[in-house]
């Protein structure tokens, strides 16, 4: 979720009526970003965090304990990959807004270099391209 215009969980917050949403996927590794999945999260839903972590992350039971939240910790593999699948040709989000950076199959490493320092580079997701 983005900063740029405004409080993103206020914003889906109103936009739910305060319900929240069905799935919430933190794709960054960012804590915040894993704080504010949490929030906006409705009863029952799933946070799907797919994001790898270089710090400790704290999850605050007590804040779900009474909302039956699973949260889905794991990289993307054949058991996810189906929702995910799912949830992109949905058309929400738009998988496209998502991909920060694209590489040639030959730019693995300065890929990996890339995300090793995702908020100096701003980088969200990479994809590979073949040329």
């Amino acid at each position: 979720m983005s900063n740029l215009s405004g409080d993103p969980v206020a914003q889906i917050m109103k936009l739910t009526g305060n319900v929240g949403v069905d799935c919430a996927i933190e794709a960054v590794g960012v804590p915040a970003n894993f704080e504010q999945c949490k929030s906006i999260i409705a009863p029952g839903g799933v946070t799907a965090n797919v994001g790898v972590y270089g710090v400790k992350v704290d999850l605050y039971m007590e804040r779900l304990w009474g909302r039956n939240i699973p949260i889905t910790p794991r990289l993307a593999d054949t058991v996810s990959t189906p929702m995910q699948l799912r949830t992109v040709h949905s058309g929400r989000p738009e998988a496209g807004k998502l991909i920060t950076h694209r590489f040639g199959l030959n730019d693995v490493m300065k890929a990996y270099e890339t995300l090793s320092r995702v908020a100096d580079a701003h980088a969200l997701k990479v994809i590979f391209q073949a040329k």
